[in-house]
């Protein structure tokens, strides 16, 4: 699993007029389960975003479709970390990955 941290580096009202396509990014990978959560930090500065994905190569490829990437509009992290305890309603997701 993938934790994606994105800085906002731009003011939040650029960022708001380019949110409609992000949402539609996040949607794509939602259907193809590999998203799992998204939301913002409180305060908002910050996305999170939970994803499986079979590398850190593959998260990157991912991120590279992000309108947010794209345009510049925000700083991209990742953190791998191996899940040892879940939620059981995701076991068939983690083993998909």
């Amino acid at each position: 699993m993938f934790i994606i941290s994105l800085t906002y580096i731009v003011p939040l009202e650029e960022l708001d007029q380019h949110m409609p396509a992000h949402v539609k990014y996040l949607k794509k990978y939602y259907k193809k389960n590999i998203f799992v959560a998204s939301g913002r930090k409180v305060p908002r500065s910050v996305g999170i975003i939970l994803a499986l994905a079979g590398s850190e190569e593959e998260v990157r490829e991912i991120i590279s479709e992000d309108p947010f990437y794209k345009l510049e509009l925000a700083e991209f992290d990742i953190t791998h970390f191996l899940t040892s305890q879940f939620h059981p309603d995701l076991e068939d997701l983690l083993k998909g990955k």
